[in-house]
């Protein structure tokens, strides 16, 4: 059969998964480089067959070719039960014979760095490539960290409990201009964003997604809406929310007042003593007339019940048209004129 691997791992062939992770982890944590400075050479030839040996057992169907063909199955000197392959295989066409399955060992390091719960590498610096030399690059951390309580510091795949839970991104926030015809009527939006996603191995790769949002009538300035955990997916990191926050368009007719909506209407001194009448164009599209018939004063107000902007938590009600008036006052009278309006203004 080759390499045993359950002679390597020192485990029963009728291992489980539970059995088959403690043994990787106790002689992983023996045998790691680090650990051995003085006997490196040796440690580093048997961490790569530890990791080699989980890396095959712990996979149903990498196991099952090695039960049933041994080492020269996972080399590819015969063909692998059933037809499919297992996760992470090569599959080739060879010149006369079946799909033959490949097995290519991973990195050492890189075992270690998933078991224990980092991506991207172990803490501890990167294994070589096929010669299994320490890379001089890239952290490191001391034999003390391998003491006694190294799971409470880095967890472990057996789901024991980290000493410090993963951070929260804080949220990143993005202006969402709406106009008021929007706001009044309500609309939706899509966004496209781009992001980064961790895929199972903890290898991060760039997506595009699109986020619909849905703006309510009334919604106001400042609103905010929360898509949870869509920023970048980091290695021990919550992502971070997104959040949209509302802004408003100037209006070139109306201005929003909470509720309110505010008109101002232009006005001779004549139409301001004697009366007028407005018309104005909702946000909506309909065509309002209102008469005015009342002496219009510098801090005079029409009020319209009823033409603001929806309630946002129940629009079916509204707040209220405001009409100002912009009184256009003459810059000179003849005496003829002064005369009248005293004559008009005196009776």
């Amino acid at each position: 059969m080759g390499v045993d691997y359950y002679s390597i791992l020192k485990v029963d062939k009728n291992a489980n998964d539970d059995e088959l992770k403690k043994a990787y982890r106790k002689l992983a944590m023996k045998w790691h480089p680090d650990k051995n400075p003085t006997n490196k050479k040796e440690a580093e030839a048997k961490f790569k067959q530890i990791s080699e040996a989980y890396e095959v057992l712990s996979d149903p169907e990498k196991r099952a070719i090695y039960d049933q063909y041994g080492e020269e199955g996972l080399k590819g000197q015969v063909p692998p039960p059933g037809a499919g392959g297992p996760t992470g295989a090569t599959f080739f066409q060879t010149g006369d014979g079946p799909n033959v399955f490949r097995f290519n060992p991973r990195n050492a390091n890189d075992i270690f760095a998933e078991f224990f719960g980092f991506s991207g590498g172990s803490p501890f610096g990167g294994m070589g490539g096929a010669g299994g030399g320490m890379n001089s690059g890239g952290t490191r951390f001391s034999s003390s960290m391998f003491g006694d309580d190294i799971f409470s510091s880095f967890g472990e795949a057996s789901g024991r409990q980290t000493s410090s839970a993963p951070r929260k991104e804080p949220p990143i926030e993005q202006t969402l201009a709406c106009s008021l015809e929007e706001l009044y009527k309500g609309t939706s939006k899509k966004m496209k964003i781009s992001r980064e996603i961790a895929d199972a191995s903890g290898k991060t790769l760039p997506v595009q997604e699109f986020l619909t949002i849905d703006i309510k009538p009334g919604w106001k300035k400042g609103t905010k809406i929360t898509f949870p955990e869509k920023g970048n997916e980091k290695p021990n990191v919550i992502p971070a929310d997104l959040v949209f926050v509302i802004d408003e368009k100037p209006h070139s007719v109306f201005k929003r007042d909470g509720n309110d909506l505010v008109y101002t209407h232009k006005v001779s001194l004549a139409e301001a003593l004697t009366g007028c009448t407005v018309q104005i164009t909702t946000l909506d599209g309909r065509r309002l007339t209102i008469p005015i018939n009342s002496v219009i004063h510098p801090e005079y107000e029409e009020v319209v019940p009823r033409e603001g902007m929806p309630l946002p938590k129940d629009p079916s009600k509204e707040g209220n048209l405001r009409i100002k008036f912009n009184i256009k006052f003459p810059t000179r009278l003849t005496a003829e004129q002064k005369a009248g309006i005293k004559k008009l203004l005196a009776a």
